[in-house]
């Protein structure tokens, strides 16, 4: 009995330490950016050529394809999208593709269940939206199947795919603005810096400069500081009422000198000068 008990507890040590970790062969990755105020995420696994001709091979033209490896990717938005033009409701979504020779499909499918394409389950009626894309021609080849974000500006972004010689770029728009907006309006009387900031976003984004002074004087009302003197003069300015921006940006540049900040006392210095040209 004591034996078989040994043999027992030998066989399972063995069993355990047998159970051995390897790469896998297509990793999975996920990738989170954040473009203007809305969250995007991706989750993909990532196939490598290894020698293999990919597109229109390995992966056939004008078939189906889950856009990676292993279960299907997923892409989500954490608001409203619009995808090269076309309105795309805030969600996760399965991203699948149809590999052309010069122009791609880009499917946004709403049934997140299925391990690759769905086969005989996937029905078109489940997908959110499909756009048509132009594929270019990657100057270099590319060992993994890449997903990535690019040329990402406060209201756009494209979702960036490259694999072998092929990219395609797969247009993003937000809309920031609205989202901003309700945040003005609910939060106005909370604080000077709340105040200072819509005031700056006016200011930034060309929105009504005469309400962005108001806010603006309302936010000095709790303190002079330098830097809010600044874009009050920028603001003046840009009204063409440069006597009295002249005027702002010098009790600017004075307070910055007190507070040892060169690089506000060189702005307002430059800009008192090009004002005073035009006054």
């Amino acid at each position: 009995m004591k034996y078989t008990l040994f043999t027992l507890l030998s066989f399972f040590a063995i069993t355990s330490m047998a159970q051995i970790t390897t790469p896998q062969p297509s990793p999975l990755s996920t990738l989170e950016q954040k473009v203007g105020l809305t969250d995007c995420k991706i989750v993909y696994s990532r196939p490598s050529a290894k020698g293999r001709v990919i597109f229109g091979d390995l992966v056939p033209f004008d078939v189906m394809w889950r856009t990676g490896a292993n279960m299907s990717t997923k892409i989500s938005f954490s608001s409203d999208v619009k995808i090269a033009g076309k309105d795309l409701p805030k969600g996760e979504y399965a991203l699948y593709t149809i590999p052309g020779k010069t122009e791609w499909t880009i499917i946004f499918h709403k049934n997140l269940t299925y391990g690759g394409t769905g086969g005989d389950k996937y029905t078109t009626d489940e997908d959110a939206l499909r756009v048509n894309i132009k594929s270019i021609k990657y100057p270099t080849a590319i060992e993994t199947f890449t997903l990535g974000f690019s040329d990402i500006t406060a209201t756009s972004a494209n979702v960036e795919l490259l694999w072998e010689n092929t990219q395609v770029n797969i247009p993003v728009t937000v809309d920031y603005d609205a989202d901003v907006m309700k945040q003005i309006e609910s939060a106005m009387k909370i604080s000077g810096n709340t105040y200072y900031s819509a005031a700056r976003y006016y200011l930034d984004n060309d929105k009504d400069l005469n309400q962005a002074l108001v806010w603006m004087d309302k936010a000095l009302e709790d303190g002079e500081k330098y830097w809010m003197l600044r874009q009050k003069s920028l603001m003046l300015a840009k009204l063409g009422r440069y006597k009295e921006a002249i005027a702002v940006a010098e009790k600017s540049k004075t307070l910055a000198t007190e507070a040892k900040n060169n690089d506000y006392v060189k702005m307002n210095t430059e800009s008192i000068a090009e004002w005073k040209k035009k006054k």
